[in-house]
């Protein structure tokens, strides 16, 4: 038996069934549509692996980075797709699979998914948050125009500024609008807005319209993040009125078209002049209105007696004053001769009270050392006291104490 069978390898068998697949006409480009699963990216390789699955049937899948870099759009799980590729085997794991070439999403366009995958990651992010719009200036003098240099939205833009607000300057910074030089030129015309910050106060970046791929430079990711690092207002205006790309979303104001773009930048100076006009005449107004109404108070204080007899008020309040002096100096005296009366009486009462009032009745004040004495407790024998009389002091040593003889 073994000399009469070739007996293979594992390899080899898994290599034979391989180059059978890849030369069977009908596997060499095939379209499948299925679910994804297990999508991963290998960030080192960039090799995207998946698997391809529908309720009763799964395949793996592999597309390699030279098609991947490709994809306008995130694989996700449980996203539908329609991947075109060709059959091949694993010779590793002898697992056949699709070694895909394009993919694209079922039911909406590849772009529309992007679109919407990158709008929800900013959303997210809260690049489309209202705290971060900047307040456009009311009375720009320098505004940069980013667009195309040959196209009518420029033309748009110069047309409605120069009929609204000659006097403001114009910077263009032209930079393609579609195409595949159109987002890096892009990013140079914000790179220069930066440098210019110090001399521009608004930008303008606008384009006419046209289709999503036409219009995709202003939903790329490193576009709208230019947008929304800008330090100067800006004002999004691309596409038509219906047209919204992810700019317009983080721009500090989107316009639904270039011509209206610049009507929101710059005031009408016609009707700024008439609104001056109008406050002027306003304030012209008022002021008569004002000064009509001071003369007719001043005409009214002029008939004031005040002003029409001013010695015959003197006069008046000068009599005024007189009483008055007359009737405080009879106060005064009247309450003078009250303080005189009751001074006397309270100096007698004070000589009454006097100790020397009571020497004069041949009294007399004992004391030692300074102290008036009230008690015989208050000496002793041998105590030296001093006896002050009418007409003099006498001076005596203690030398007995009867406590008990109080009577004369």
């Amino acid at each position: 038996m073994r000399g009469r069978i070739h007996i293979l390898t594992v390899a080899q068998l898994n290599r034979y069934v391989k180059s059978r697949l890849e030369e069977d006409v009908r596997l060499q480009e095939v379209y499948v549509q299925g679910e994804l699963s297990n999508v991963s990216l290998h960030y080192s390789s960039g090799h995207l692996y998946f698997t391809l699955k529908e309720d009763a049937a799964a395949v793996r899948g592999v597309m390699f980075r030279s098609n991947a870099s490709r994809l306008v759009f995130q694989p996700e799980n449980g996203m539908s797709v329609l991947v075109r590729g060709f059959v091949t085997l694993y010779e590793r794991d002898g697992a056949y699979q699709l070694n895909i070439s394009d993919m694209q999403p079922v039911g909406v366009g590849a772009l529309q998914v992007a679109y919407e995958q990158l709008k929800s990651k900013l959303m997210a992010e809260g690049l489309f948050d209202s705290q971060y719009k900047q307040r456009l200036p009311a009375y720009p003098k320098n505004i940069a125009v980013i667009t195309s240099a040959g196209g009518a939205a420029l033309q748009d833009v110069i047309t409605v500024l120069s009929r609204r607000c000659p006097s403001v300057r114009l910077t263009v910074l032209p930079a393609a609008v579609q195409g595949a030089d159109s987002v890096p030129q892009l990013l140079l015309a914000f790179q220069a807005v930066e440098k210019l910050t110090h001399r521009l106060d608004l930008v303008i970046l606008c384009r006419g319209g046209g289709s999503m791929e036409e219009l995709m430079a202003f939903n790329n990711e490193q576009v709208v993040r230019a947008v929304f690092a800008c330090p100067i207002p800006v004002i999004s205006a691309v596409g038509h009125e219906v047209d919204y790309t992810l700019c317009d979303f983080v721009a500090d104001m989107r316009a639904p078209t270039p011509s209206a773009a610049a009507e929101l930048a710059v005031p009408d100076m016609e009707e700024v002049r008439f609104r001056l006009n109008s406050l002027q005449q306003s304030i012209f107004s008022s002021a008569y209105a004002q000064l009509n109404n001071y003369t007719r108070q001043l005409e009214k204080i002029k008939q004031l007696d005040l002003f029409q007899s001013p010695l015959k008020i003197y006069l008046l309040n000068r009599q005024k004053l007189d009483d008055l002096v007359n009737l405080v100096e009879k106060s005064v005296q009247q309450n003078f001769a009250g303080w005189q009366d009751r001074l006397a009486y309270l100096s007698a009462l004070l000589d009454s009270l006097s100790p020397l009032r009571v020497l004069a009745r041949g009294y007399s004040i004992t004391q030692l050392e300074g102290k008036h004495i009230a008690s015989a407790r208050m000496i002793k024998v041998g105590d030296t006291l001093h006896t002050l009389l009418q007409d003099g002091t006498v001076v005596s040593k203690v030398v007995e104490i009867d406590e008990e003889k109080t009577e004369f």
